[in-house]
Formats: C-alpha cells, structure tokens, sequence
C-alpha cells in the first residue's frame, strides 16, 4: 500500500494506492487482482474488492469502480447513479462514504482531492486519456461545481520512463499535437522512443493550478509490488492483473 504524502496530512479523505499485495488471487495474478475485466476466478475478484472496501472504511456497495475504455469521459458521482454501471475514464463526487477508485497496470492512477470544496476525484490517464484532455477535463468539471478552489492531486504508481518504449508513428502523434510534446521522448535507437508518460500527466496538472506530490513507483520494474500490462506481454503471459486506487470523502 502506498500513499501521498500531501494528502495524508489533509483531513477529510481517506486514500490509498493499492499494491498487488495481500490478495486472495493466484497464478499470473497472484495477489490482489482488482481487474474485473481480467480473466481471473471472478470469486478471487470479488475478495480482492471486499478486503479492498474494509480496508477504505466502506461497505462494498460503496465501492465504486468504473468501466474503464481508455476515453475523456469523466462522471460525476450522485445519489441517482452510483449504483449504476459507470463507463467512463474518471469520477468526481461530492458524496461522502463512497470509496471511488480506479485500476491501472502501467496506466497512471491520479486522485485528485479539491479541499476547500470537498470535491474528491479520481482519473485513469493512460496515454490516450491524457492525450485526448482527460485531466482538463476532470479538473474543469470539480471547478464548475464550486470555483475557488485548491486542488491537490497525487499521481501514483505508472511505468517509468525507461521501460515504455513506442515507435516513431507514437512519437510523431504527440509531436504533430504539439511541438513541446518533444520533451517527454528519449530516443532509444533508430526506430523506438522513450516515452516519459508520468511527466507527460504531472505537466498537465500543473498548467491547472493543481499541487502535484508523486508515488514515484515503477510498475513494470516492481513486479513484486505492481501488474503490469507490458511485463506481462513481454514474458508472453496470456492477461494481467490490475491495481486498484482509492480515495473516501470521510
């Protein structure tokens, strides 16, 4: 379990970076799967999530997860819809009691907390999220709810810079968006690239006014701690589990 130092000393929210540790799942995904879109034995899920809820102070219908497709959609979560099937990339809510989370293998989990308002969020940034103006969007959606505000977010455990390796076709993408987008590219050799997705995202929050602390873990590299979507691929196994990322408005 890791957490943000930042918003370990706010009150108000309860928050956790879930490591794959202490779960009931096994094989390839041993530990605590929290993957409801993975092929582990849905039983095995299901404790995972239970010990998961427990551990946030929150029953686990108060649990809430997403349905998540890589997109910039972001919900916000209200008595009429928390118990529905939420299909969206992020979630902001008001509500106190609910624990909304996010799972990630390689992806950055970001929780968000506006402590003036007591708006609390949190955001699936993989590339194409953070690309297509996820965290803008999320961040303009707790705004209108209540300006003045003072958001912190923490940006939690992702793959490193050094183990996310694309190809001149991605590079070209971000840099046809935007020249700047160069500086989060290392190249590696002739046809592959280093993509620097967590500076890619903490840039991002930071245009935005948002205090940003890190969990600077490495997914792919921690393979005792973290699943991972290309260490998986890369040892050929046939799926992967997910970590889970949790914040409760107290």
């Amino acid at each position: 379990m890791f957490y943000s130092k930042k918003l370990k000393k706010l009150k108000g929210i309860k928050h956790c970076f879930f490591s794959r540790k202490y779960g009931f799942s096994k094989g390839i995904y041993k530990g605590l799967n929290c993957g409801r879109g993975s092929r582990d034995n849905k039983k095995n899920i299901n404790k995972n999530l239970n010990f998961v809820a427990k551990s946030m102070g929150v029953n686990r219908a108060k649990l809430i997860l997403m349905h998540q497709t890589h997109s910039n959609k972001v919900i916000e979560i209200k008595n009429y819809n928390f118990r529905k099937k939420i299909i969206a990339d992020a979630m902001i809510t008001k509500m106190r009691g609910l624990a909304i989370s996010v799972v990630t293998a390689d992806c950055v989990p970001i929780i968000i907390y506006d402590v003036r308002n007591k708006i609390i969020g949190c955001i699936h940034a993989g590339w194409r999220g953070a690309f297509s103006d996820i965290i803008k969007i999320t961040v303009k959606k707790i705004k209108k709810i209540k300006s003045n505000n003072k958001i912190y977010a923490s940006v939690g455990p992702c793959i490193g810079k050094k183990n996310y390796e694309v190809d001149n076709k991605f590079y070209k993408k971000f840099v046809s968006k935007s020249r700047k987008n160069k500086i989060y590219f290392y190249r590696k050799n002739k046809t592959k690239r280093l993509f620097n997705l967590r500076k890619f995202v903490t840039d991002k929050l930071l245009k935005l006014n948002v205090l940003v602390d890190q969990v600077d873990r490495d997914t792919f590299v921690e393979k005792g701690n973290f699943y991972s979507y290309r260490r998986s691929h890369k040892l050929k196994q046939k799926d992967y589990g997910r970590c889970i990322s949790s914040i409760h408005l107290l």
